[in-house]
């Protein structure tokens, strides 16, 4: 046992990846192995509820002892994306690092270096954050912004609310009547840890729950009384209509809208845009001649039209109620407007500033927002230049060309192209980006990114591609603290539990080693070890959100593991604001509810970018082609490619941390899901191998038909490693070889699950 800590079973936090929530385990501990996780054994109550840990954290030794772990430093020795390495000591893998550093940032600026987005290891003393730090200290490198998860919610929800913070503390679900659960799968994707428990109790509790979803979800089974299947990248056509029957059915309160809302109708447009279309107008085509009725939705969602009148009426009159918005379906070509689209409705049917209801958008916890989140100091980057973390990918091809119109920030243009990466905790540079063939031929080219460190544990399809790789500890074998995540009422201690195989290191010890090298050793660590960070952070917390966290010695000597701010009166999002709209204000440009946007009136693509919110056909659908969509590239046709595909988080992973995880993959394998009826069409029988391609690429993988999955639409889960053969069609299952690497229109964020396939049994 390491540290001086020496009971033999510790309660830790499950390893941070990004799944959406934040667990407790508890590690039996035999002659300096794990030999088994339990989870949480504490108190149970609603306002502190256990922090029990999925299949993912329980099935965590199979990945912490698996044996392709990295165990030593690597330098490749074939090209690029072959695989093909020969190890080398630490010295000469930091030494070769810190000199290409050097050689980048003397040739080409700080501009040329990058940090890739990345969540393989996501508490405060792992990850990317390490490396940020790092390279702050260093002069700074080419910011980001927006994540893969969040994009066009992130920018379309304060656009209606002028926040983020539009939701109230999850106890307060249980005071709900009505909640529909809108392309959201909390029992697979977590989205804070005891988010699908609230519902279940919210059930029991008399609420109705009903998921609206292309595929019958775990979440769907377990948790809802009516799931409803919709088409892929439709829901903002179906909330549209639910407004359109709310409206001509007398069901809402016109001077309540009116006090709130701008651009609900002519009587609340802005100043200087009194002839612009309304929202009202919108809905009864009054300048496009077609009203948006139920009937109208029918034809493009596949939803019944009675079915959409009745839950515009159910949702209209079960006041208090919830719709709460999935993020699968912000990751779509138009991703903004099913964002804005379900803000509104919860505006106009009075769902928000009371308890039961839900303001919708992002919905981040009243009253701060659920946290500092980073608390781990990265230091300010002195390059003020900052690109849309999706468009890492543009800025190695053609980064001195980019400027605000391709989403850049800080500066009117960049100055160099991305020259050096250092991917730390990250499979987004080939497994998890968009067009997979597209990103591996880009990375091949070493005139274009000249040097590719990659640090993780293991050689992951983007690892594969580096020039160096460097082997990194699991969170199990060094310190850290994390909280929790959106909903964040809890500090989780980490603590080192086990040596690390071979010659692992720690992100933090790694990123100081360089820093070393790079004269600015003292600077970086501050005389600190991750310990002594993690005490660090802990203080943080105190001072600023929990004045009763306990201190780090208090933390071990009681093997707490996890320590819980009990929510006992649940915030409530905008509360003030509904008492009192003239004294307390939105932070939005009118202070009101902007249905109608000058921001994105502004913006000048009212096609793309409306300034109300519209259901607008995407790119790639099962429609013919219109003339909307822009310029960027040529839309699929679906008589050539005639299924939507979809790529939903699985149990099998989190994003594609797990994916080599054999207990995993037995429990969840990875198949695509295809109704019988387009089974049949295609002679797919289940269990036959399939071909999956479009013209951006090919894989093979096994059938899985079900009728859990709506007509039209196939399912490959999101995350498994990218493994062609020498033709280049991938057997490993990568959704990415699929996706396209068109970014949406106002937050320049992924549009990865706007993809159409052809599918056929593989022949032989």
């Amino acid at each position: 046992m390491t540290d001086n800590y020496s009971p033999t079973t510790i309660r830790t936090g499950c390893p941070a990846h990004n799944c959406g929530g934040r667990c407790l385990l508890i590690a039996h501990i035999q002659d300096g192995k794990i030999t088994r996780l339990d989870t949480d054994d504490r108190p149970d109550s609603i306002a502190s509820p256990q922090l029990r840990a999925c299949p993912r954290g329980r099935a965590y030794l199979r990945r912490q002892y698996h044996p392709d772990r990295l165990l030593h430093p690597l330098k490749r020795t074939g090209k690029r994306g072959e695989g093909q390495f020969e190890r080398i000591s630490w010295d000469e893998a930091l030494e070769t690092v810190a000199a290409q550093f050097e050689r980048v940032k003397a040739k080409y600026g700080n501009e040329a270096l990058f940090v890739p987005y990345g969540t393989g290891s996501y508490n405060q003393l792992n990850g990317s954050h390490t490396a940020r730090r790092l390279l702050n200290l260093y002069g700074g490198c080419i910011g980001i912004y927006n994540s893969y998860s969040w994009a066009a919610i992130n920018a379309a929800t304060p656009t209606v609310w002028g926040t983020l913070v539009t939701g109230n503390q999850r106890q307060d679900w249980l005071n709900s009547r009505y909640i529909l659960m809108w392309g959201w799968n909390p029992a697979e994707m977590r989205d804070g840890t005891n988010s699908d428990y609230f519902i279940k109790l919210a059930r029991q509790n008399g609420a109705r729950i009903v998921c609206i979803d292309p595929r019958h979800s775990l979440s769907a089974a377990a948790l809802a009384d009516e799931w409803i299947p919709i088409r892929p990248g439709t829901d903002a056509a179906m909330m549209t209509a639910m407004a359109y029957v709310m409206l001509t059915e007398g069901l809402l309160d016109t001077a309540f809208i009116r006090r709130y809302c701008l651009g609900w109708d002519a009587a609340t447009m802005p100043p200087g845009h009194e002839s612009d279309e309304s929202y009202t107008d919108y809905l009864l085509g009054a300048r496009d001649g077609q009203a948006k009725t139920p009937e109208w939705a029918e034809a493009i969602t596949a939803v019944p039209a009675e079915t959409i009148a009745r839950i515009a009426r159910e949702y209209a009159t079960s006041q208090p109620a919830v719709l709460y918005q999935g993020y699968g379906m912000q990751r779509r070509a138009y991703g903004e407007q099913v964002v804005r689209a379900g803000c509104v409705l919860s505006a106009i049917t009075g769902n928000f500033g009371i308890s039961g209801g839900w303001a919708s958008g992002l919905g981040l916890q009243a009253p701060d927002g659920g946290g500092l989140w980073t608390v781990f100091p990265t230091g300010q980057n002195p390059v003020k230049a900052a690109i849309p973390v999706f468009l890492w990918t543009e800025a190695c091809l053609r980064g001195k060309s980019m400027t605000q119109a391709d989403g850049v920030t800080g500066v009117p243009n960049l100055t160099s192209d991305i020259k050096l990466i250092y991917a730390v905790a990250t499979n987004c540079l080939i497994n998890q980006h968009a067009n997979v063939n597209r990103s591996a031929e880009i990375l091949r080219d070493e005139s274009k990114v000249e040097f590719l460190v990659v640090q993780d544990n293991f050689l992951t399809p983007t690892a594969k591609f580096a020039d160096i790789v460097l082997p990194a500890c699991t969170q199990f074998e060094t310190w850290g603290v994390e909280d929790g995540w959106k909903y964040s009422d809890e500090v989780i201690l980490q603590p080192k539990l086990v040596e690390p195989p071979g010659e692992c290191k720690s992100d933090y010890q790694i990123c100081a080693d360089i820093a070393e090298r790079l004269g600015i050793g003292e600077v970086y660590t501050e005389g600190r070890d991750e310990k002594a960070w993690v005490d660090y952070c802990l203080g943080v917390w105190r001072s600023t959100r929990f004045p009763e966290l306990p201190t780090l010695d208090e933390f071990i000597d009681q093997n707490l593991g996890a320590w819980s701010n009990p929510v006992t009166q649940p915030a409530i999002a905008f509360e003030d604001f509904r008492r009192d709209p003239e004294r307390f204000p939105l932070k939005t440009p009118s202070g009101k509810i902007e249905i109608f946007s000058k921001q994105l009136y502004d913006f000048g693509n009212p096609d793309e970018v409306p300034a109300i919110p519209k259901y607008i056909q995407e790119w790639e659908s099962p429609f013919p082609p219109t003339r909307r969509g822009g310029s960027r590239s040529a839309p699929t046709t679906p008589a050539v490619y005639p299924l939507q595909a979809l790529g939903h988080h699985t149990l099998h992973r989190v994003h594609s941390t797990h994916d080599n995880n054999d207990w995993l993959g037995e429990a969840f394998p990875q198949r695509i899901f295809i109704n019988p009826l387009d089974a049949a069409e295609h002679g797919i029988c289940d269990g036959d191998l399939v071909r999956v391609w479009n013209e951006r690429g090919e894989l093979v993988i096994p059938a899985r038909v079900t009728p859990r999955i709506l007509p039209g639409v196939v399912d490959i889960p999101q995350g498994a490693w990218w493994a062609p053969n020498e033709s280049g069609v991938d057997f490993g299952g990568c959704v990415n070889v699929l996706t396209s690497e068109r970014w949406t229109p106002f937050a320049f964020g992924t549009a990865q699950h706007t993809i159409m396939v052809q599918v056929e049994k593989l022949k032989g």
